[in-house]
Parts: C-alpha cells; sequence; structure tokens
C-alpha cells in the first residue's frame, strides 16, 4: 500500500471527538496537507517550553519520510478544535538494547494546554503502539518511552501521572566560543582529511559500530542513512573524520541551522555524533576532533557550540566536554512504561 493509499485508508476511519474536551477531534495526519500548520505547532509549542529544537518544513519532512516502522498517516495523530490544529502526537517503534521501543512525542499550543488534550494525544499513542506491537514479529519485550526537558513542568507531570517511571537522564551543553579554545592534536599515524560523498557510507558505518556500546544502542536502518545526509542543511565541509589510513577512527559530524538560530536570536552550532571506534579510544582523538570543530564554527562566524550528551555514558564524555568548557544548559530526562 503507497503513502497515499495509508492516508485515504486513516481518513476514512472515524475521528475521534472527546466529550471531555469541548469541540477536540482527534484525527490522521495528512503530510500534504497537514506539514505546515503542524511545524507551526510544534515550533509555538517548543518556544514555550524552552526546548532548542525548531524544526523547519524541509527537516520534518525530511524526518518523517525516512523513518522505518513507521507511517505518518497512522503514527502522527492530529489534534484539532473549531479546524484549527492545536496539538499533535506521533510515536515511533523501535528495537533498542532488546527492547521494542514506541516513542511517543506529543505537543500542545500554550493557549489549549491543561484541557485535557495532552492526555487525549498521550492515550492515542499508546493504543496506536499496542496495536503495532500486536503485529509485531519479534520476540522482544515491548515499552513506551519519551523524552522531557525540565522546563516541560507540564509534560513531565502528565507522563508521570500516567505510569512512566524516570529512566535515564541527559545534558545539552553550551560553550561560548570567545573563550579560549584548548590545543589537542591528533595521535600520530591519523590525520583529518576533507569529506567525500564516496566516504558517506564509512563514515556512517563507522558511526553506527562505535555506538552500539552506548545507553539505548540500536541497529541503525537504511532510512536512518537516508534521513541523516538528506538533512536540509547538512554542509560536510564542517565535519571533521579522522582517518587511519581507509578506516574511519572517529569523527565530529557538526550542523548550523540558520533558521533555527534565527529564531533563538542565537549564533550556534552544534557538534553532532561525536563518536570514536574501540580501538583508538583513549588516545585523544575525541579532542583532537572536538578542538578542530570548535574552530571551524568559529571561522563560520558562530557565537556558540552545543552538544547533547548522556548524563551516565560510561566513556567519560561528560567530563570529557566539561574539560573543553563546555557546561550544562539543560537536562533532558528519558521515561519509560513496559507494557
Amino acid at each position: 500500500m503507497t503513502a497515499r493509499e495509508n492516508v485515504a485508508t486513516a481518513k476514512s476511519a472515524t475521528h475521534e471527538t472527546h466529550t471531555q474536551v469541548p469541540g477536540l477531534v482527534l484525527r490522521p495526519f495528512d503530510l500534504e496537507d497537514d506539514i505546515a500548520e503542524f511545524v507551526d505547532m510544534v515550533v509555538e509549542t517548543h518556544l514555550a517550553s524552552g526546548v532548542d529544537w525548531l524544526p523547519t518544513v524541509d527537516q520534518f519532512r525530511n524526518d518523517t519520510i525516512h523513518r522505518a516502522n513507521f507511517d505518518p498517516a497512522l503514527d502522527i495523530v492530529v489534534a484539532e478544535i473549531d479546524g484549527r490544529i492545536v496539538g499533535g502526537a506521533e510515536t515511533h517503534l523501535e528495537v533498542r538494547d532488546g527492547i521494542a521501543v514506541h516513542q511517543q512525542e506529543g505537543w500542545v499550543r500554550p493557549a489549549f494546554r491543561r484541557r485535557g488534550i495532552g492526555r487525549a494525544l498521550l492515550e492515542h499513542a499508546e493504543q496506536r503502539g499496542r496495536d503495532v506491537a500486536a503485529d509485531w514479529p519479534g520476540d522482544e519485550p515491548h515499552a513506551f518511552n519519551a523524552w522531557a526537558n525540565d522546563t516541560e513542568t507540564d509534560a513531565i507531570g502528565l507522563l508521570e501521572a500516567s505510569g512512566y517511571d524516570r529512566v535515564r537522564y541527559g545534558f545539552m551543553m553550551v560553550r561560548s566560543l570567545s573563550d579560549p579554545i584548548a590545543d589537542a592534536r591528533l595521535p600520530k599515524g591519523l590525520e583529518i582529511r576533507p569529506v567525500r560523498e564516496e566516504d558517506h557510507r564509512r563514515i556512517w558505518d563507522a558511526d553506527c559500530e562505535a555506538f552500539l556500546d552506548h545507553w539505548g544502542s540500536y541497529q541503525r536502518t537504511e532510512e536512518d542513512r537516508e534521513s541523516w545526509f538528506g538533512t536540509p542543511e547538512l554542509d560536510t565541509t564542517l565535519w571533521k573524520v579522522a582517518w587511519a589510513g581507509d578506516e574511519v577512527a572517529g569523527s565530529v559530524m557538526s550542523f548550523i541551522f540558520d533558521e533555527e538560530n534565527e529564531r533563538l536570536g542565537v549564533r550556534r552550532g552544534w557538534l553532532e555524533h561525536i563518536s570514536v571506534r574501540r580501538p583508538w579510544r583513549r588516545r585523544g582523538v575525541a579532542s583532537a576532533l572536538i578542538v578542530e570543530s570548535l574552530h571551524v564554527l568559529r571561522e563560520r562566524g558562530m557565537e556558540e557550540a552545543a552538544l547533547g550528551v548522556d548524563a551516565e555514558n560510561l566513556s567519560g564524555a561528560l567530563r570529557l566536554y566539561e574539560s573543553h568548557g563546555f557546561h550544562r544548559h539543560r537536562t533532558g530526562i528519558a521515561f519509560r512504561k513496559h507494557f
């Protein structure tokens, strides 16, 4: 069945009208008809909640169409009142650490909060997750997952009231690029080379391998790779990749999101997917790549750098980033509920 046929099938289903929330209708998402207003809703919600992720329409489309075990017509639900999109939710299944995880994410415009819309969306997403689990061919245990920033107090309250437990913390870290950047050099035998398109696969595969021993790791799919290299703001001249002959030792894949920066009033570059493969760990590779990445972001006119880190990362990533001037900016909380 094609994506458009799935939309038609979903639209033929009865829309859910919630009598406990006057005027609220939950209906299937239509990628073509809804995306602009839906993304506007997500951005408004994040700005009000202190979430530093403001997707563009192109970013949201790219992330949505390149995702395994996911059909936007079935796995995204729209909350409408009087024909206006006031909220939404999505659920997405990934096998992580041997658990079939149904990742839940939801949004409600600030003016429509505390009416029960968030609860209705969460219940809808959970039911969709149960339906997917019923048809899942694997024998993994299933669980619902959700993330919330410490600034999203309403979301935290809803998740905890709905039986979700806190299982992990992560930090968004930032550092000023006006501060001195420490010196760090690659170990002998390694070199940084410009990223070529023909090297994309090897760089991606090395990054996948490096993250396999991290908490919540999973076997990435071709859809993940297509999404990553289809990112509208992709600029591999920002990336720093360390090579040992024909092997990738480690990499830092940096991004600059101009539209997001403008909306947030910052000039920020992101150090993404900081990874070093096991044979080259504990030798200063990550430090050297971080230093090179900070320099290139400063050269591109950025005023600060940001990254994300698992608070309990066993490789000492948090201490490493602090040693390079990064400090905690926001705390994210991972929630889980088994079913």
